[in-house]
Protein backbone atom coordinates (compact mmCIF):
# COMPACT_ATOMS: atom_id res chain seq x y z
CA UNK A 1 0.00 0.00 0.00
CA UNK A 2 1.51 3.43 -1.00
CA UNK A 3 1.70 6.01 1.40
CA UNK A 4 -1.10 8.10 0.22
CA UNK A 5 -3.32 5.52 0.98
CA UNK A 6 -2.02 5.01 4.25
CA UNK A 7 -2.68 8.07 5.28
CA UNK A 8 -5.99 8.38 4.02
CA UNK A 9 -6.71 4.63 6.78
CA UNK A 10 -4.79 6.93 9.67
CA UNK A 11 -6.99 9.89 8.81
CA UNK A 12 -10.76 8.31 8.76
CA UNK A 13 -9.62 6.06 12.13
CA UNK A 14 -8.61 8.80 13.66
CA UNK A 15 -11.45 10.66 12.94
CA UNK A 16 -13.90 8.05 14.95
CA UNK A 17 -13.74 9.38 18.17
CA UNK A 18 -15.75 7.22 19.14
CA UNK A 19 -13.79 4.42 18.56
CA UNK A 20 -10.66 5.86 20.65
CA UNK A 21 -12.96 6.81 23.38
CA UNK A 22 -14.61 3.15 23.66
CA UNK A 23 -10.81 1.90 23.93
CA UNK A 24 -9.81 3.78 26.53
CA UNK A 25 -12.87 2.73 28.66
CA UNK A 26 -12.27 -0.77 27.94
CA UNK A 27 -8.64 -0.14 28.80
CA UNK A 28 -10.33 1.58 32.20
CA UNK A 29 -12.37 -1.52 32.74
CA UNK A 30 -9.32 -4.05 33.11
CA UNK A 31 -7.52 -1.70 35.15
CA UNK A 32 -10.25 -1.96 37.75
CA UNK A 33 -10.77 -5.07 37.16
CA UNK A 34 -7.25 -6.07 38.36
CA UNK A 35 -7.46 -3.40 41.20
CA UNK A 36 -10.25 -4.73 42.83
CA UNK A 37 -11.83 -7.77 42.81
CA UNK A 38 -15.61 -6.36 43.53
CA UNK A 39 -15.61 -4.31 40.47
CA UNK A 40 -16.67 -6.87 37.64
CA UNK A 41 -19.46 -8.20 40.61
CA UNK A 42 -23.06 -8.40 39.21
CA UNK A 43 -24.29 -5.88 42.11
CA UNK A 44 -21.86 -3.49 41.59
CA UNK A 45 -21.62 -3.25 37.69
CA UNK A 46 -25.43 -2.91 37.41
CA UNK A 47 -24.70 0.13 40.30
CA UNK A 48 -22.83 1.98 38.34
CA UNK A 49 -25.11 1.59 35.05
CA UNK A 50 -27.51 2.93 37.30
CA UNK A 51 -25.93 5.74 38.93
CA UNK A 52 -24.73 6.62 34.94
CA UNK A 53 -28.31 6.19 33.51
CA UNK A 54 -29.10 10.00 34.79
CA UNK A 55 -25.95 11.57 33.85
CA UNK A 56 -26.48 9.65 30.72
CA UNK A 57 -29.76 11.20 29.98
CA UNK A 58 -28.97 14.68 30.70
CA UNK A 59 -25.79 14.31 28.47
CA UNK A 60 -28.30 13.42 25.37
CA UNK A 61 -29.44 16.72 25.47
CA UNK A 62 -26.21 18.13 26.45
CA UNK A 63 -24.85 16.52 23.12
CA UNK A 64 -27.18 18.38 21.12
CA UNK A 65 -26.52 21.91 22.82
CA UNK A 66 -22.83 21.24 22.29
CA UNK A 67 -22.75 20.32 18.37
CA UNK A 68 -24.82 23.74 17.84
CA UNK A 69 -22.22 25.65 19.73
CA UNK A 70 -23.97 26.40 22.50
CA UNK A 71 -23.60 24.96 26.62
CA UNK A 72 -25.77 24.19 29.15
CA UNK A 73 -24.61 25.04 32.87
CA UNK A 74 -28.34 24.57 33.76
CA UNK A 75 -28.58 21.31 33.92
CA UNK A 76 -28.61 20.37 37.56
CA UNK A 77 -30.84 22.85 38.49
CA UNK A 78 -33.39 22.00 35.96
CA UNK A 79 -32.99 18.31 37.15
CA UNK A 80 -33.39 19.30 40.71
CA UNK A 81 -36.68 21.79 40.15
CA UNK A 82 -38.51 19.46 37.93
CA UNK A 83 -37.94 16.84 40.86
CA UNK A 84 -39.11 18.51 43.29
CA UNK A 85 -42.09 19.85 41.52
CA UNK A 86 -42.99 16.35 40.80
CA UNK A 87 -42.72 15.29 44.32
CA UNK A 88 -44.31 18.46 45.66
CA UNK A 89 -47.19 17.43 43.35
CA UNK A 90 -47.74 13.42 44.38
CA UNK A 91 -46.85 14.19 48.27
CA UNK A 92 -48.23 17.65 49.09
CA UNK A 93 -51.01 18.15 46.75
CA UNK A 94 -52.20 14.18 46.38
CA UNK A 95 -52.02 14.65 42.28
CA UNK A 96 -52.04 11.50 40.26
CA UNK A 97 -48.09 10.31 39.37
CA UNK A 98 -48.49 10.75 35.97
CA UNK A 99 -50.43 14.27 36.07
CA UNK A 100 -47.52 15.10 38.23
CA UNK A 101 -44.71 13.20 36.04
CA UNK A 102 -46.40 15.28 32.59
CA UNK A 103 -46.39 18.47 34.36
CA UNK A 104 -42.11 18.18 35.86
CA UNK A 105 -41.39 17.19 32.46
CA UNK A 106 -43.62 20.01 30.99
CA UNK A 107 -41.45 22.38 33.14
CA UNK A 108 -38.24 21.63 32.31
CA UNK A 109 -38.96 21.53 28.62
CA UNK A 110 -39.95 25.36 29.63
CA UNK A 111 -37.45 26.25 31.25
CA UNK A 112 -35.28 24.98 28.59
CA UNK A 113 -37.27 26.76 26.01
CA UNK A 114 -37.01 29.83 28.16
CA UNK A 115 -32.85 29.42 27.79
CA UNK A 116 -32.77 28.81 23.75
CA UNK A 117 -35.23 32.05 23.36
CA UNK A 118 -33.04 34.48 25.77
CA UNK A 119 -30.56 33.23 23.75
CA UNK A 120 -31.88 33.59 20.61
CA UNK A 121 -33.87 36.67 21.09
CA UNK A 122 -31.84 38.31 23.22
CA UNK A 123 -28.88 37.94 22.21
CA UNK A 124 -26.91 36.96 25.39
CA UNK A 125 -24.40 34.66 25.28
CA UNK A 126 -25.00 30.57 26.24
CA UNK A 127 -22.57 30.45 29.00
CA UNK A 128 -24.22 33.50 30.90
CA UNK A 129 -27.63 32.75 29.91
CA UNK A 130 -27.58 29.07 31.26
CA UNK A 131 -25.70 29.99 34.56
CA UNK A 132 -28.53 32.70 35.14
CA UNK A 133 -31.10 29.67 34.65
CA UNK A 134 -28.51 27.96 37.00
CA UNK A 135 -28.91 29.81 39.87
CA UNK A 136 -32.86 30.59 39.09
CA UNK A 137 -33.56 27.17 38.63
CA UNK A 138 -31.74 26.69 41.94
CA UNK A 139 -33.73 28.93 43.58
CA UNK A 140 -37.34 27.42 42.57
CA UNK A 141 -36.39 24.06 43.61
CA UNK A 142 -36.03 25.73 47.42
CA UNK A 143 -39.01 28.24 47.16
CA UNK A 144 -41.12 24.61 46.25
CA UNK A 145 -39.14 22.47 48.76
CA UNK A 146 -39.47 25.17 51.48
CA UNK A 147 -42.99 27.51 50.80
CA UNK A 148 -42.82 31.29 50.58
CA UNK A 149 -42.67 31.44 54.31
CA UNK A 150 -40.26 28.05 54.70
CA UNK A 151 -43.15 26.17 56.40
CA UNK A 152 -42.40 23.10 54.45
CA UNK A 153 -39.51 20.67 55.32
CA UNK A 154 -36.23 20.80 52.51
CA UNK A 155 -36.78 17.29 51.33
CA UNK A 156 -40.12 15.70 49.98
CA UNK A 157 -40.08 11.96 50.60
CA UNK A 158 -41.43 9.86 47.39
CA UNK A 159 -43.28 6.85 48.07
CA UNK A 160 -44.74 6.35 44.75
CA UNK A 161 -44.85 3.34 43.41
CA UNK A 162 -44.61 4.79 39.93
CA UNK A 163 -41.33 7.15 40.53
CA UNK A 164 -40.23 4.87 42.68
CA UNK A 165 -39.80 2.09 39.68
CA UNK A 166 -38.40 4.54 37.29
CA UNK A 167 -35.51 4.99 39.85
CA UNK A 168 -35.39 1.71 41.27
CA UNK A 169 -37.05 -0.97 39.25
CA UNK A 170 -35.65 -3.88 37.29
CA UNK A 171 -36.47 -5.39 33.53
CA UNK A 172 -35.48 -8.73 34.03
CA UNK A 173 -31.99 -8.47 35.64
CA UNK A 174 -31.83 -4.81 34.11
CA UNK A 175 -32.39 -1.77 36.01
CA UNK A 176 -35.22 -0.16 34.13
CA UNK A 177 -33.20 3.29 34.01
CA UNK A 178 -30.88 1.60 31.69
CA UNK A 179 -32.92 0.16 29.90
CA UNK A 180 -34.87 3.65 29.43
CA UNK A 181 -31.30 5.62 28.34
CA UNK A 182 -30.62 2.68 25.99
CA UNK A 183 -34.14 3.47 24.82
CA UNK A 184 -33.44 7.20 24.47
CA UNK A 185 -30.15 6.83 23.01
CA UNK A 186 -31.39 4.67 20.22
CA UNK A 187 -33.99 7.22 19.40
CA UNK A 188 -31.74 10.47 19.90
CA UNK A 189 -28.75 8.52 17.20
CA UNK A 190 -31.45 7.89 14.47
CA UNK A 191 -32.90 11.14 15.11
CA UNK A 192 -29.28 12.85 14.69
CA UNK A 193 -28.59 10.83 11.57
CA UNK A 194 -31.65 10.21 9.62
CA UNK A 195 -33.62 13.57 10.00
CA UNK A 196 -33.80 16.67 8.37
CA UNK A 197 -33.62 18.85 12.53
CA UNK A 198 -30.69 16.20 13.06
CA UNK A 199 -28.80 17.54 10.17
CA UNK A 200 -29.37 21.36 10.99
CA UNK A 201 -28.04 20.83 14.56
CA UNK A 202 -25.04 20.04 12.73
CA UNK A 203 -25.12 22.11 9.92
CA UNK A 204 -26.25 25.24 13.07
CA UNK A 205 -22.67 24.19 14.67
CA UNK A 206 -20.37 23.51 11.57
CA UNK A 207 -21.40 27.19 10.07
CA UNK A 208 -23.79 28.86 11.21
CA UNK A 209 -23.57 31.61 8.74
CA UNK A 210 -23.62 29.00 5.79
CA UNK A 211 -26.49 27.23 7.73
CA UNK A 212 -28.64 30.30 7.74
CA UNK A 213 -28.05 31.27 3.60
CA UNK A 214 -29.66 27.85 3.11
CA UNK A 215 -32.50 28.28 4.33
CA UNK A 216 -31.94 26.62 8.17
CA UNK A 217 -34.18 27.96 10.86
CA UNK A 218 -30.89 28.56 13.10
CA UNK A 219 -32.88 30.16 15.71
CA UNK A 220 -35.86 27.94 15.83
CA UNK A 221 -32.61 24.96 15.99
CA UNK A 222 -31.19 26.25 19.32
CA UNK A 223 -34.59 26.56 20.42
CA UNK A 224 -35.22 23.18 20.07
CA UNK A 225 -32.33 21.39 21.66
CA UNK A 226 -32.40 24.20 25.00
CA UNK A 227 -35.74 22.76 25.00
CA UNK A 228 -34.28 19.00 24.85
CA UNK A 229 -31.81 19.39 27.24
CA UNK A 230 -34.63 20.76 29.39
CA UNK A 231 -36.71 17.96 28.77
CA UNK A 232 -33.66 15.26 29.57
CA UNK A 233 -33.57 16.96 32.74
CA UNK A 234 -36.33 17.14 33.93
CA UNK A 235 -36.63 12.83 33.07
CA UNK A 236 -33.74 12.40 35.18
CA UNK A 237 -34.52 14.34 38.06
CA UNK A 238 -37.75 12.28 38.47
CA UNK A 239 -36.16 9.49 37.95
CA UNK A 240 -33.13 9.79 40.58
CA UNK A 241 -36.05 10.98 43.09
CA UNK A 242 -37.77 7.60 42.24
CA UNK A 243 -34.22 6.21 43.02
CA UNK A 244 -33.63 8.51 46.08
CA UNK A 245 -37.40 8.14 47.45
CA UNK A 246 -36.85 11.83 48.31
CA UNK A 247 -36.86 15.14 46.26
CA UNK A 248 -33.78 16.99 47.89
CA UNK A 249 -32.69 20.89 47.99
CA UNK A 250 -29.38 19.45 46.67
CA UNK A 251 -30.15 17.07 44.15
CA UNK A 252 -27.92 17.66 41.06
CA UNK A 253 -25.10 19.97 42.73
CA UNK A 254 -22.69 19.47 40.14
CA UNK A 255 -24.14 17.69 37.49
CA UNK A 256 -23.43 19.89 35.46
CA UNK A 257 -19.85 19.08 35.71
CA UNK A 258 -19.79 15.68 34.55
CA UNK A 259 -22.88 16.03 31.64
CA UNK A 260 -20.07 18.23 30.35
CA UNK A 261 -17.56 15.92 30.99
CA UNK A 262 -19.20 13.20 29.23
CA UNK A 263 -20.32 14.68 26.72
CA UNK A 264 -16.29 16.05 25.97
CA UNK A 265 -14.62 13.08 26.61
CA UNK A 266 -17.12 11.31 24.19
CA UNK A 267 -15.76 13.40 21.30
CA UNK A 268 -18.39 16.48 21.02
CA UNK A 269 -16.39 19.65 20.22
CA UNK A 270 -17.18 22.74 22.09
CA UNK A 271 -16.49 24.66 18.73
CA UNK A 272 -19.40 23.02 17.66
CA UNK A 273 -20.26 20.72 14.55
CA UNK A 274 -18.89 17.38 15.87
CA UNK A 275 -20.00 15.10 18.38
CA UNK A 276 -22.34 11.81 18.92
CA UNK A 277 -24.97 10.64 21.18
CA UNK A 278 -23.12 7.25 21.55
CA UNK A 279 -19.52 9.34 22.09
CA UNK A 280 -21.46 10.95 25.19
CA UNK A 281 -22.65 7.64 27.11
CA UNK A 282 -19.15 6.04 26.53
CA UNK A 283 -18.46 9.54 28.33
CA UNK A 284 -20.62 8.83 30.76
CA UNK A 285 -20.08 5.23 31.46
CA UNK A 286 -15.83 6.53 31.97
CA UNK A 287 -17.19 9.15 34.61
CA UNK A 288 -19.40 6.79 36.65
CA UNK A 289 -16.74 4.31 36.47
CA UNK A 290 -14.07 7.03 37.91
CA UNK A 291 -15.87 7.53 40.54
CA UNK A 292 -16.70 3.83 41.32
CA UNK A 293 -13.17 3.61 41.73
CA UNK A 294 -12.71 6.09 44.18
CA UNK A 295 -15.34 4.26 46.42
CA UNK A 296 -13.74 0.66 45.58
CA UNK A 297 -10.07 1.87 46.47
CA UNK A 298 -10.99 4.07 49.00
CA UNK A 299 -9.79 7.09 47.97
CA UNK A 300 -10.82 10.66 49.51
CA UNK A 301 -14.21 11.92 47.46
CA UNK A 302 -12.46 15.35 47.55
CA UNK A 303 -9.85 13.86 44.64
CA UNK A 304 -12.87 13.51 42.33
CA UNK A 305 -14.18 16.91 41.50
CA UNK A 306 -10.01 17.30 40.88
CA UNK A 307 -10.05 14.15 38.71
CA UNK A 308 -12.84 15.03 36.80
CA UNK A 309 -11.00 18.59 35.98
CA UNK A 310 -8.01 16.89 34.81
CA UNK A 311 -9.83 13.97 32.58
CA UNK A 312 -11.87 17.04 30.95
CA UNK A 313 -8.84 19.07 29.86
CA UNK A 314 -6.86 15.94 28.63
CA UNK A 315 -9.89 15.26 26.89
CA UNK A 316 -10.00 18.39 25.12
CA UNK A 317 -6.42 18.75 24.69
CA UNK A 318 -6.46 15.05 23.09
CA UNK A 319 -9.38 16.36 20.80
CA UNK A 320 -6.77 19.34 19.67
CA UNK A 321 -3.64 17.57 18.88
CA UNK A 322 -6.22 14.68 16.99
CA UNK A 323 -7.36 17.41 15.23
CA UNK A 324 -3.91 18.76 14.07
CA UNK A 325 -2.74 15.38 13.31
CA UNK A 326 -5.49 14.92 11.05
CA UNK A 327 -4.47 18.00 9.45
CA UNK A 328 -0.95 16.89 9.13
CA UNK A 329 -1.42 13.15 7.52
Amino acid sequence: MNKTGTASIWQKYLRIREVNVFMALVVLIIIMSAASPYFLKQDNIFNVLRGMSTIGIMALGQTMVIITGGIDLSVGSLLAVSSMLTARLITVHDQSAFIAVLTGLSFGLFLGIMNGLIITRFKINAFITTLGMLSIGRGLTYLLATGVKGSVASNIPMQNGFIVFLGNGYLGPVPFSVVLLLILLFLASLFLRHTVPGRYIYAVGSNERSARLSGVPVNKVRVFVYAISGFFCALAGIILTGRLSTAATNIGLGNELDVIAAVVIGGASLQGGEGTVTGAIIGATIMAIVRNAFVLLHIPNHFQTITIGIVIILAVGFDQLLKRKVKNL
